[in-house]
């Protein structure tokens, strides 16, 4: 069977009153694609994008409609209905997302949108979703490092500030007073990785870090410092050019502007005579 809850690339194999019949040109398996999503024109053999998944009589079938979630996926959804077997969410195909009892953090109420991540059910091999969405992160091994950009969605605020998860893998701390806009949950933007910490939780800020945000020789002399020797280096604006290359490969003109952004930015302290020092936060 073809895989459920995701997109395929298949190719147009018959017509035939129900709709068209879709094959895998790799395993040959097919997948019926109904009328109401017929292309207004096509020829047998061409390729089709479609996503497939279970209907109403739990048998796999293709649409051209556009999912507002996939396999795997986290998705901010309003609820549709409610009843004794669990809620409904809209997802923009026909037949609704479902959302069992045991996997609501708290009852969904109809018109209410919530935070869910859409999965296999492998008992029953239907999509499904939840809203527990802490169990779909996994910190234990990170693939994000500091001072990485990377997607985030906002799960629920904290007294620290706000839950997120970070590229639909990881769980992360944004603190609040490093928030100027207003946040709610299911917003998605992006950030930065400020700091992880030795029990591998992220802490992830909305603007670049110091001189990360700069410009690339203020970078390039930060990467310098980090790795010297007690974060100093003996060159300053006084130096000689030569003396300056040699260090940094840069020409004095591009270090003085560099090292005077990283001084506004407060993140170097200079002592004429000596050289720079990375400061201490």
């Amino acid at each position: 069977m073809l895989d459920l809850g995701v997109k395929h690339t298949l190719v147009i194999d018959r017509d035939t009153p129900p709709g068209l019949f879709l094959k895998d040109p790799n395993s040959e398996e097919e997948v019926l694609l109904p009328n109401k999503y017929k292309p207004s024109h096509f020829e047998i053999g061409d390729q089709i994008e479609v996503f497939v998944y279970l209907d109403f009589d739990e048998r796999p079938i293709a649409t051209t409609l556009e999912p507002k979630v996939m396999l795997d996926e986290f998705a901010y959804l309003t609820c549709v209905d409610s009843n004794d077997f669990g809620a409904f969410l809209d997802w923009n195909l026909e037949k609704h997302l479902f959302v069992p009892h045991m996997e609501q953090a708290y009852k969904m109420l109809k018109g209410e949108q919530y935070l869910i991540f859409c999965y296999l059910d492998e008992q029953t091999n239907r999509l499904v979703a939840s809203s527990r969405v802490n169990k779909f992160v996994d910190n234990s091994i990170l693939t994000v490092e500091h001072f990485d950009e990377v997607d985030l969605i906002v799960t629920n605020p904290t007294e620290m500030g706000y839950n997120v998860i970070i590229n639909e893998i990881h769980s992360g701390l944004l603190y609040k007073d490093e928030v100027f806009q207003e946040l709610k949950t299911g917003d998605r933007l992006k950030g930065v990785v400020k700091k992880i910490r030795p029990d591998n939780k992220i802490d992830v800020s909305l603007q670049r870090p110091g001189y990360r945000g700069i410009e690339p020789n203020a970078k390039k002399i930060m990467e310098v410092l980090e790795s010297s020797d007690g974060g100093f280096l003996p060159i300053h604006d006084k130096s000689k050019p030569e003396l300056i290359y040699e260090t940094v490969h840069l020409s004095k003109k591009a270090f003085k502007k560099a090292i005077g952004t990283l001084y506004k930015e407060r993140q170097i302290t200079i002592e004429n005579g000596k050289g720079i020092f990375l400061k201490k936060n």
